[in-house]
């Protein structure tokens, strides 16, 4: 089964998701020290560190110290997989590319028979209206009703490390820029054949019940720096769907370690954050660097 949950978090969904649910008042979490795994590729005037993100988590995972934070106060510019847009504009590319056509049949009627009823609950799980979804393109409802219980759980983009990192550069005067822009991601998704995207949209449905114990499970494996494990947990299940896994981690991880190759001819130190699961397995950035002859290094601490 396509782990949908696992797709959404290593693109662009985070940035689509519905208005948050309610969620009662927490008392302030406990630290706890996390140790995500970073690399690094060098020669002899060039640095640029690779690290993954998980981009929501919950408050009290206390990650951006010790070797993490030693590199990026090395480094003279943050590159992000994109950086947002105004909400005011990300609005209007999410309208312009996720909903459907004029004359299009509603989604819920598009999806199987046995499906239709569990989409239409999960919809109404979110306090939405039925058919709140229904002029929706596939991949976009399917990247919203993965992400959205998501903040039921505790789960922030506050927490996340884009956002940590992007605060951190703003304050020491460093350039945030993207190697992606809102328009490349979202046409990913769009892109997709729509035999692809009812697929997503399905696995989405049959996976909701299991949101909670798959965040946990990822979350604990970039936490414990176990970027195999994590690996195994968002992409292994990719190979059911080799067309998403073009599109959606194979490709995109090739263009980066072209633009880290061009990178190198030039001086300086560069941090890196992209989401974790494109720097594990056999397809990722460092494996796809290395078959353009440079070595991504782990960096362990």
């Amino acid at each position: 089964m396509l782990r949908t949950l696992a797709t959404a978090l290593s693109a662009i969904a985070l940035a689509l998701s519905l208005p948050a649910c309610a969620q009662a008042p927490k008392a302030p979490a406990a630290a706890q020290d996390a140790d995500p795994a970073l690399w690094v590729v060098k020669d002899r005037d060039t640095t640029i560190y690779l690290f993954g993100t998980i981009h929501v988590l919950k408050p009290g995972l206390t990650w951006f110290d010790e070797a993490v934070k030693a590199a990026f106060d090395r480094s003279q510019e943050l590159k992000l997989e994109l950086v947002m847009p105004d909400p005011a504009a990300m609005a209007s590319l999410v309208q312009a590319t996720g909903t459907a056509a004029p004359g299009t049949p509603p989604l819920s009627e598009r999806l199987p028979a046995a499906k239709q009823a569990a989409f239409r609950r999960a919809v109404t799980d979110l306090g939405l209206p039925a058919d709140a979804l229904d002029r929706y393109k596939p991949w976009l409802a399917a990247t919203q009703l993965s992400i959205a219980p998501l903040s039921k759980l505790g789960y922030d983009s506050a927490n996340g490390p884009e956002t940590v990192l992007t605060e951190a550069a703003k304050a020491a005067h460093k350039p945030v820029t993207g190697l992606e822009t809102a328009e490349q991601q979202l046409g990913y998704f769009s892109g997709l054949s729509d035999t692809a995207q009812i697929r997503f949209l399905e696995s989405t449905v049959d996976e909701l019940p299991t949101v909670a114990d798959q965040m946990q499970r990822m979350v604990g494996d970039w936490a414990g720096g176990k970027p195999e494990a994590l690996a195994a947990e968002m992409n292994d299940s990719l190979k059911d769907s080799p067309e998403v896994a073009k599109v959606l981690l194979v490709d995109r991880n090739a263009r980066w370690a072209r633009w880290i190759k061009d990178r190198m001819a030039k001086p300086g130190t560069v941090f890196i954050a992209v989401g974790a699961g494109h720097l594990a397995g056999p397809d990722s950035v460092q494996a796809q660097l290395a078959r353009l002859g440079i070595k991504a290094r782990r960096v362990r601490y």
